[in-house]
């Protein structure tokens, strides 16, 4: 069965956004007088999976570039306007992701964050009034 838990770890944010691409390009391209043929039931599931594992990679990505971002100095204001929302929505969607790491600590297949990396990650995090 193909599940995002199955192929995640066989991709890369590059290699799994190129095999999504290239699925849904012959998807796309699929019957309307092209000769290419349908996606069959496996690989429409790898479909869906696969894009659930490229919004996976990517939104873990977004965390540690705003994590990178408070080290090197920016408030949550300009971080929350990066992303296109207020200061207080991306510091709690940023502190629930350090709670989702430290959650995932332990998991098969995981490697999360200990206690002490998840206390230096909320002390970077800071307060979003405090900038």
């Amino acid at each position: 069965m193909t599940t995002p838990q199955s192929i995640e770890p066989q991709h890369t944010l590059l290699t799994a956004v190129a095999r999504l691409d290239e699925l849904r390009t012959r998807e796309s391209l699929a019957g309307g007088g092209s000769d290419q043929e349908e996606l069959d039931r496996t690989q429409l599931l790898e479909l869906l999976a696969l894009s659930e594992v490229v919004a996976r990679k990517a939104a873990y990505g977004r965390q540690l570039t705003v994590r990178a971002a408070r080290e090197a100095g920016a408030s949550w204001s300009l971080i929350g306007a990066a992303l296109g929302t207020s200061k207080q929505a991306a510091w709690e969607a940023h502190m629930r992701w350090i709670e989702g790491q430290e959650a995932a600590r332990g998991r098969p297949g995981q490697i999360g964050f200990d206690a002490a990396q998840a206390a230096e990650a909320r002390a970077v995090a800071g307060d979003p009034d405090g900038d």
